[in-house]
């Protein structure tokens, strides 16, 4: 569970984008996610750069001076450059300056590359140790002759090291099964959050939408919004119902895709924690006994997941890679969101022209919406018309209601409310006590007591008001979309409250991995040392005593006589 601090803090981070939970997939699986052993570029190979040296000042030179540049001329910006400044194997072992990019194959090879010793060592193993178990095969059915001598020391050797691997394979895998279970609920906590993001900004976003649908069906007094801003509307209308849903589908299929991937991943990784323990637990049992035919077989079921696993290990250590370049990633587009980079082709700010179209249309909504409300107030409610002038006349009187204050000049500019002008907090609680008690005369609704607003007239001002309000306040909303603040806070929560326990145990995982598998390829092995001493033991044993029971009658006949 998520600390209170990490909740509140969270809270507080703003709107994310349509397509973040596509981000997130990467982020979670490729991107459910790991850096290096302790510094920042885990890999078993040795690639530190020279400190000096044309190759390394080249690629640092750039690095520095796409940042540089980014911000002032919105050039393409490279993503974490010196933590992927890695060997590519698709450009003659060069090193790799596209920065992280999951859609560069390049980035894919270097990153690929870092975990070429775990797949190297799978592969050595499987057809060595394969070859070693044919040797085997063809010297066991070729030579009749049987050896039993017998090495105490390799007895007591192979007892010992068979003991503390089978205790090795034991706490890696309970590693193992500690770091899924972690790996598991901190994916899950980190996809929770960004599919929550994501529905909210639909949330917003359909709301908006309705807010807008409201404005054009408010009217006071027979006064609505003119034809062209409710046209406008209309437009706007569309796109954001079109964008709120294709946001909502996306994110509900991603949702479910990753979940599935990291349901499956945590019962692979059940599995392969328990068959591992089992097969170390029973080989040592088996080899204890000396049972070499099935110890044998044990082997050979060993010798392939031990080959297996290995290759797991190298894949989780390069998605530990790949999740750690895209936490360094986020943090560095944090500070250059405007600039471009890898990250806009997967989770591109919202289209500027768009928002600021839903930011006028907003003022203006908001404008009008009150200019309506006041036209009534100034022009009707205030003014003290003669009875034949029905239905503009309906025995207003008493003091002058306050106008409701318009946020936005005509040029849709900020506007600061003047004297004696209600806002949209206070605007139900004063207008109330201006209310009139009314009877209906002649067809119209005609004030019985002093006041200058009828029940009708009230509710429709209100009405409009608050239509006014809630436009008003998704202003905030629509500027996160506009600069992309949603979007360097989301990545900021996840980089602050994720990528740790992201990294730290998806490190877990893997090396558990290299644990249990290390320790069960030298098992293997000591099974059939242990097995075979163990077996010659006993033979010899009963040799010597078949052997030396009659000289042992004889020496006892000569004592007697």
């Amino acid at each position: 569970m998520a600390s209170p601090e990490t909740e509140k803090g969270r809270a507080r981070v703003g709107m994310p984008f349509s397509r973040l939970p596509g981000f997130a997939l990467f982020v979670l699986l490729l991107v459910l996610l790991f850096a290096p052993f302790s510094t920042g570029d885990s890999s078993f190979e040795l690639r530190k750069a020279p400190a000096s040296g044309p190759e390394l000042q080249h690629g640092l030179g750039m690095w520095r001076r796409f940042a540089k540049n980014a911000t002032a001329h919105n050039i393409t910006f490279v993503l974490a450059a010196h933590r992927t400044y890695r060997r590519d194997p698709l450009n003659g072992y060069q090193r790799y300056t596209g920065g992280w990019n999951i859609s560069n194959q390049h980035y894919w090879a270097s990153v690929g590359f870092t975990a070429i010793p775990l797949f190297t060592i799978a592969i050595a193993w499987f057809v060595g140790f394969g070859l070693v178990l044919l040797l085997m095969c063809c010297c066991y059915c070729c030579c009749r002759r049987q050896n039993h001598s017998y090495s105490p020391v390799a007895y007591v050797l192979s007892l010992i090291l068979l003991i503390l691997l089978t205790v090795a394979a034991i706490i890696g895998c309970g590693i193992l099964y500690k770091g899924q279970g972690k790996f598991h609920n901190s994916t899950s906590q980190t996809l929770d959050y960004v599919v929550g993001q994501s529905n909210l900004t639909v949330d917003n976003l359909k709301e908006f939408s309705s807010s807008l649908a409201a404005a054009k069906s408010v009217g006071v007094d027979q006064v609505f919004l003119p034809t062209d801003v409710q046209s406008n509307i209309d437009l706007l209308q569309t796109k954001l119902n079109s964008s709120a849903n294709a946001l909502s589908t996306k994110t509900s299929q991603n949702s479910k895709n990753i979940r599935n991937v990291l349901d499956s991943v945590r019962l692979d990784l059940i599995i392969v924690a328990a068959v591992m323990l089992l097969l170390a637990f029973i080989g040592f049992i088996f080899s204890m006994c000396g049972l070499q035919f099935l110890v044998s077989i044990l082997v050979l079921v060993g010798w392939i997941l031990v080959a297996g696993t290995f290759i797991l290990c190298g894949v989780f250590l390069l998605l530990h890679n790949v999740v750690g370049d895209a936490c360094v990633a986020m943090d560095e587009w944090v500070t250059h969101p405007q600039a471009h980079t890898a990250l806009d082709d997967i989770l591109p700010c919202v289209d500027a022209t768009t928002v600021n179209e839903s930011m006028l249309r907003s003022k203006e909504v908001t404008f009008q919406l009150v200019n309506v409300v006041n036209n009534v107030i100034v022009n009707v409610t205030n003014r003290n018309f003669p009875p034949a002038l029905a239905p503009l006349y309906y025995n207003q009187s008493g003091p002058l209601v306050p106008p409701l204050c318009n946020p936005y000049m005509p040029d849709m500019s900020n506007r600061t409310c003047a004297t004696g002008e209600v806002d949209f907090t206070n605007e139900e609680g004063v207008w109330k006590q201006y209310i009139c008690q009314t009877a209906v005369v002649s067809g119209n609704e005609v004030c019985k007591t002093v006041g200058r607003i009828t029940p009708t007239i009230y509710n429709q001002m209100t009405a409009a008001t608050n239509v006014s309000q809630g436009l008003y306040f998704y202003g905030p909303f629509l500027a996160q979309l506009a600069d992309c603040t949603f979007v360097r806070e989301t990545f900021t929560s996840l980089s602050n409250n994720d990528c740790p326990g992201l990294e730290r145990y998806s490190k877990w995982i893997y090396t558990g991995l290299v644990i249990v598998s290390t320790a069960l390829m030298l098992s293997l092995i000591f099974w059939f040392i242990y097995a075979r001493e163990t077996r010659h033991r006993k033979y010899n044993k009963q040799f010597l005593v078949q052997s030396g029971a009659p000289h042992m009658r004889f020496e006892k006949a000569g004592a007697d006589v």
